[in-house]
């Protein structure tokens, strides 16, 4: 004898999409919160090339380039805490806009158009893990 299959209900479905949209989200929160701390690291490290574009594009010095790129690697170790802990909206939106113009930054100091393609998902993944945890409809729920 056969076995009967699984009546699939809205209850059910609704029931599977919700663990598989938090598994997602986790997914998501691992992801963003590695991107930003290995840039962080690398960021807190003085990353040659990193500094070489700081002093390019504002036209300081080394040591401001470099002192400005341990800041940026702080916040960044920061933030990729707070997306792991707990995913605050203008957090993720900051990583979104961030994420974005450190890959628009490569081709605007000379490097390859692909160099901004290649990290397309550095600004993305911020961005879905926003809108899977719903755009804000007050200014309060940007903070939560």
């Amino acid at each position: 004898m056969s076995e009967m299959p699984e009546v699939i209900t809205p209850t059910v479905l609704t029931a599977t999409r919700a663990v598989n949209l938090k598994a997602l989200e986790w997914i998501l929160r691992i992801a963003v919160f590695g991107e930003f701390l290995g840039h962080g690291i690398f960021a807190v490290q003085g990353k040659a090339q990193w500094v070489g574009w700081i002093e390019q594009l504002l036209g300081v010095s080394t040591e401001t380039a470099a002192f400005l790129l341990t800041v940026v690697g702080i916040v960044d170790i920061l933030v990729a805490v707070i997306v792991l802990v707990r995913p605050v909206r203008l957090v993720l939106l900051y990583m979104a806009v961030w994420g974005f113009w450190t890959a628009l930054l490569r081709p605007l100091v000379g490097e390859p158009i692909w160099d901004f393609v290649e990290r397309w998902a550095n600004w993305g993944a911020p961005l879905v893990l926003l809108l899977i945890r719903g755009w804000p409809k007050s200014l309060k729920e940007w903070v939560k």
